[in-house]
């Protein structure tokens, strides 16, 4: 197995483990899991094809749609509420 498999395997372990924490606490680790997440999946795509970095832009959107969608809305310039 190479490298950027098993990264992503360990990228997909952390972002479900902080999706298990309180709300409040997911913050920080998520941050940190969407900054790593382009680099890994353009280091998958360059090692095992472009179908590759396509299915983990695919599982991305999929596991982070939350937090996408939250900053998606703030650069339109809305201001969506955080949950309590």
């Amino acid at each position: 197995m190479s490298t950027p498999v098993i990264l992503a395997i360990l990228w997909v372990f952390a972002a479900t483990a902080t999706a298990m924490l309180p709300i409040r606490r997911q913050y920080v680790p998520g941050v940190l899991l969407l900054v790593a997440a382009p680099v890994l999946m353009i280091w998958l795509g360059a090692v095992h094809g472009w179908l590759a970095g396509v299915a983990a832009l695919a599982a991305v959107a999929s596991m982070m749609r939350n937090p996408l969608r939250y900053l998606w809305r703030r650069v339109r310039g809305t201001h969506p509420k955080l949950p309590e």
